[in-house]
C-alpha cells in the first residue's frame, strides 16, 4: 500500500502500475478503481509502456473499462498465453491509465477536511503567452551515435511547434562553444527555422564538456535580449539546457558553477535541465534548475531521449501565465506551502495547501493575480468553507466504501484512515518536499541542517520515506504502529486510558507532577530518543472538571474558586497576554448530559486547549485527549498515549503518555494539562481536559482572561455582619464578602478536588458565573476559535 500525489501534464493525469513479475505466472490480475470529487473525463488506457515489447500499440489485451456514476474501474488479466504474447521473460512493461478531471475554470477547485485546505489551479482557454528560448546542446564525444541521432529527431519536431511569436537562438558546446546566432534571439520564421535545421543537421559530437562556458554564454544572449529596450516586457524567457556527461573542460567545480550560473540569470529568466545517460551529474543538473526556477528531467541510457524531450518541451512549450500569485484570508489560514510562482505551463496544475486556524470561519476569500501577455488578470472568490467541508466529507465517505470493499481484507481500515486525512497528507506531503528542495537550494551547513531538521520533522510525523529517512521493517508486534518515542524502560509507563474522573490520579498528589518524559530529537536518516525525568511543579489555579476553576492567591494565602456554565462549543479565554509575553491561551468546551438527580441540564468539559506563541515566531500547539499538534516551523503531531518532548528554542512541549502534557514557552512560562480519558465512559462522561498553569513568571502584569487576570492580584475577605438564621440553607448563602480590585464579592466555603480528584483544596466560592469576581461577564472572555488572540477589554 502506497500514497502518490498524482502530477498533471499535458492536459491529464497518469496512473502508472509496473507488471514485471519476472516469469510467465498463472494468474495475473491488475484491478483499478478511480474516483474524485470531480468528474472524470478522457480517461483512456495505453499501450504497455516499456523497452523490448513485441506487443503492438493497442489496448492491453483482456482490458475492460466501466463506469458508473463517476466511479471508473479498469481491470487486466491475461492468462499464461497472452502474456507470452507480450513477453517472454515477464517483463510486461508499464500499464498506463491517463485521465483528466474537470476543474473549476475560473479560481479552481478546493477541498476542505479536518481544519486543512488544498487548492487546485488549472486554468485553460487563455492566450499563449510569447517565449524567448535558448537551446543548449550538448555536442561532445560522449553524445556520439543513437543520443546525438534522438537529439536532432527531437529538435526537428521542437522547432516545428515554434509559434510566431517566440525567439529562439541554439547553442552547440563540448571543448568550444558554438552560437548559431551571434548576433541574439530570432524570430521563429520559417526562414530562420530552416536555418536552425540546418546548424542542428551539422552537430558533430567530439570533444570534452564545457558546462559552464555554455551556460555563460546563452545567460548572456537572454540578458542582451532582455535588456533591448525594443523587447515586449510581457513574454516568458528560459534556457533549455541538454548534456549526457560531467564538466570536464573549464570549470568543472560543481559549487562554482552553480555560483556562476546563478550570478549570469540575475533572476531574469528560467533554466530547464534534461540529462541523458548513466554518467550524468545529475545532481548538478537538479540543483541548476532548481536555483532558477526551473524543472530537470532524467533519460535514461535505455529510454526512447526523442519521445521524452519532445515530451518535456511540450509540458513547458505553452506558457499561459507567469508572476503568478495566490493570496488567502489574512489570520484564516497559515502554513500555506507555495503560493508564489514563476510560471503557470498550459496543462500541468498548481497545487497549495494549508491549515485553517480560523475553523469557525464561514468562508475564505482566495485570489490569484498574475500576467498574460500584456494583461494584468485577476481572479477571486468567496469560498463556502463548511459546505466544502461537508462535501469533501461526503466525498471521502463514499469513496472509501466503494473503493475498501474491493481491496484485500484488513487493509480498509488502514484505506479508510488515509482517505480521512488525505487533505492533511496533500499539505505534509507538498510541504516536505519544499524542505528538501530549500535543503538543497542552502547556502550554510546551519541552514542547511535547520532545513534538514524541519523536512525530518515532517517526514516523521506523516510516516513519509524520503532521502532523510528510513523504512525499517520489524518482527510481528502487538502494537499497529511504532512509537514516536517509546517509554524509558524500565520506568512506569501510565495506562493508556484513565478510570472515570473520580478516580483518576495524574502523577502525585502535592502538586508535584513527575513521570518519564522522553526527548524526541530528529536527525538525518533516523528517530532516536533520549530518555530523561523531569519534575513539574504546578500551582493550584487550574480549570479542570466541569469546568471549576481555582485561584490561588499566595500573597493573600487564600484560594478562590467558581464555575463557568458555558455552552458546548464556545471557546474561553483562559490566559491573554498576546501584547507583551506573545502567548494566549485558549479552551473549547464539550457538552455531556447530567447525572441522575443532578441540578444541571447539562455538563461541559476542555475537549481541547491551544496555547498559542507569537515570539520569536509564531507557534500553536493544540492538545486533545489523544494528541498533541505543534504548528511553527514544521508540524508535528505527538500522540497521548506516548511518552515523548519536542524543545526548540523558546518552546518545549513534553508528553507523559496518558497523563499530562506540559508545554513551556521561554523558561518561565509553563501549562500543564492533565488528561483525563474514560475506559468505559457512562453516557454522560466525555474525554476531558485540565488546564493547570505551573509558571506565570513570565506572564506580565497586564495578562488577563478568565485565570490570566488573577495571577499579579491580591484579595482580602470579610465576614458578614449577621450568619444566617438556624434552619437558612446556610450553605447556600453568602458567608463573607471577597475583595477583588476595588469590588466586593460574596462568596461561601467551599472544598474542591484538584489533580484528577488526588487532592482537596478550601476555597472561597463566587457563584452566578463568577459575577463581580471577573471583569465583565463570563460571555466576554468567548472567543471566535481556538486560536484567537483577541485582546480582552481589562475593565
Amino acid at each position: 500500500m502506497y500514497e502518490e500525489l498524482l502530477q498533471r501534464r499535458l492536459g491529464s493525469y497518469e496512473l502508472v502500475t509496473s507488471l514485471r513479475p519476472l516469469q510467465l505466472v498463472s494468474r495475473l490480475s491488475l484491478d483499478v478503481t478511480i474516483v474524485d470529487q470531480a468528474p472524470i473525463v478522457d480517461l483512456e488506457v495505453l499501450p504497455l509502456r516499456g523497452e523490448k515489447i513485441t506487443a503492438k500499440s493497442e489496448v492491453p489485451i483482456t482490458t475492460a473499462v466501466t463506469n458508473e456514476n463517476n466511479v471508473w474501474k479498469v481491470t487486466f488479466s491475461p492468462n499464461i498465453v497472452q502474456q507470452a504474447k507480450i513477453s517472454t521473460n515477464g517483463v510486461l512493461g508499464d500499464f498506463v491509465i491517463r485521465y483528466d478531471v474537470q476543474r473549476d475554470t475560473g479560481i479552481g477547485d478546493i477541498q476542505v477536511l479536518n481544519g486543512h485546505f488544498v487548492h487546485y489551479f488549472a486554468p485553460k482557454d487563455l492566450p499563449v503567452v510569447p517565449k524567448n528560448v535558448v537551446f543548449v546542446i550538448d555536442s561532445s564525444a560522449s553524445m556520439l551515435g543513437k543520443k546525438m541521432r534522438q537529439t536532432k529527431d527531437a529538435l526537428f519536431t521542437i522547432l516545428r511547434d515554434l509559434r510566431p511569436a517566440d525567439h529562439f537562438n541554439f547553442i552547440s558546446f563540448s571543448n568550444r562553444v558554438k552560437v548559431w546566432q551571434p548576433d541574439g534571439l530570432v524570430l521563429a520564421t520559417p526562414l530562420n527555422i530552416r536555418d536552425a535545421k540546418k546548424f542542428i543537421y551539422t552537430l558533430i559530437p567530439n570533444g570534452g564538456t564545457n558546462i559552464d562556458g555554455a551556460i555563460q554564454t546563452g545567460s548572456a544572449l537572454l540578458r542582451d535580449y532582455l535588456s533591448d529596450p525594443d523587447t515586449g516586457p510581457n513574454s516568458v524567457s528560459l534556457i533549455i539546457f541538454l548534456t549526457d556527461g560531467r564538466p570536464t573542460i573549464g570549470e568543472t567545480q560543481s559549487a562554482s558553477i552553480l555560483g556562476n550560473t546563478r550570478s549570469a540569470v540575475q533572476e531574469k529568466f528560467c533554466i530547464f535541465t534534461i540529462g541523458i545517460g548513466n554518467d550524468v551529474d545529475y545532481r548538478l543538473l537538479e540543483l541548476m534548475a532548481l536555483e532558477n526556477c526551473g524543472m530537470t528531467r532524467r533519460i535514461s541510457e535505455e529510454a526512447n531521449a526523442s519521445a521524452m524531450l519532445k515530451g518535456f518541451y511540450s509540458e513547458i512549450g505553452t506558457p499561459l501565465l507567469s508572476d503568478i500569485r495566490i493570496n488567502y484570508t489574512q489570520n484564516s489560514v497559515g502554513y500555506v506551502t507555495q503560493s508564489l510562482f514563476t510560471n503557470y505551463f498550459n496543462g500541468s496544475e498548481i497545487v497549495v495547501a494549508g491549515k485553517l486556524t480560523d475553523r469557525s470561519a464561514e468562508s475564505l476569500h482566495v485570489q490569484v493575480t498574475a500576467s498574460n501577455n500584456d494583461r494584468l488578470i485577476t481572479m477571486e472568490t468567496v469560498v463556502p468553507l463548511r459546505r466544502l467541508q461537508a462535501e469533501t466529507e461526503k466525498h471521502v465517505k463514499a469513496a472509501t466504501a466503494v473503493v475498501g470493499s474491493g481491496v484485500t481484507q484488513g487493509w480498509g481500515s488502514s484505506l479508510g484512515s488515509v482517505a480521512a486525512d488525505f487533505v492533511q497528507r496533500v499539505w505534509g506531503f507538498l510541504s516536505v518536499k519544499e524542505g528538501l528542495r530549500a535543503r538543497l537550494r542552502s547556502r550554510s551547513s546551519r541552514e542547511r541542517e535547520e532545513q534538514t531538521q524541519q523536512a525530518t520533522n515532517l517526514s516523521l510525523t506523516f510516516r513519509f520515506l524520503t532521502p532523510l529517512t528510513h523504512m525499517v521493517l520489524d518482527q510481528p508486534h502487538p502494537l499497529t504502529q511504532a512509537s514516536v518515542a517509546p517509554p524509558t524502560p524500565g520506568a512506569a509507563s501510565p495506562a493508556n486510558e484513565l478510570p472515570a474522573a473520580d478516580d483518576e490520579s495524574p502523577q502525585k498528589p502535592d502538586g508535584n507532577l513527575s513521570g518519564p518524559v522522553s526527548s524526541l530529537s530528529s536527525r538525518t536518516g533516523k528517530a532516536e530518543s533520549e530518555p530523561l525525568r523531569k519534575s513539574i511543579s504546578i500551582s493550584k489555579t487550574s480549570a479542570d472538571g466541569d469546568p471549576h476553576f481555582v485561584v490561588e492567591f499566595p500573597l493573600s494565602k487564600l484560594t478562590v474558586c467558581f464555575n463557568i456554565n458555558g455552552e458546548p462549543g464556545d471557546v474561553l479565554r483562559l490566559v491573554s497576554d498576546h501584547r507583551y509575553s506573545g502567548v494566549t491561551v485558549n479552551g473549547r468546551l464539550v457538552g455531556a448530559p447530567a447525572p441522575p438527580g443532578s441540578h444541571k441540564k447539562q455538563r461541559t468539559y476542555f475537549s481541547s486547549v491551544a496555547v498559542v506563541m507569537d515570539r520569536p515566531h509564531r507557534a500553536y500547539i493544540e492538545v486533545t485527549p489523544t494528541k498533541v499538534i505543534l504548528d511553527g516551523r514544521d508540524r508535528i503531531v505527538l500522540p497521548c498515549h506516548a511518552t515523548a518532548a519536542v524543545d526548540s528554542d523558546r518552546l518545549s512541549v513534553a508528553v507523559v503518555g496518558g497523563a499530562n502534557v506540559t508545554v513551556t514557552v521561554g523558561g518561565n512560562i509553563s501549562f500543564v494539562i492533565l488528561l483525563h480519558r474514560y475506559k468505559n465512559p457512562s453516557p454522560y462522561q466525555r474525554d476531558h481536559l485540565g488546564f493547570y498553569i505551573g509558571n506565570s513568571a513570565g506572564l506580565s502584569p497586564r495578562c488577563h482572561g478568565l485565570l490570566g487576570q488573577f495571577l499579579h492580584e491580591e484579595v482580602g475577605v470579610a465576614p458578614l455582619p449577621a450568619l444566617p438564621a438556624p434552619g437558612d440553607a446556610g450553605d447556600l448563602n453568602p458567608t463573607a464578602f471577597l475583595k477583588v480590585k476595588e469590588r466586593s464579592v460574596p462568596v461561601v466555603r467551599k472544598s474542591r478536588r484538584i489533580y484528577g480528584g488526588k487532592q482537596s483544596v478550601d476555597c472561597w466560592f463566587a457563584r452566578n458565573n463568577a459575577e463581580k469576581l471577573i471583569d465583565g461577564r463570563y460571555e466576554d472572555y468567548v472567543t471566535a476559535h481556538l486560536f484567537d488572540t483577541g485582546n480582552t477589554n481589562n475593565a
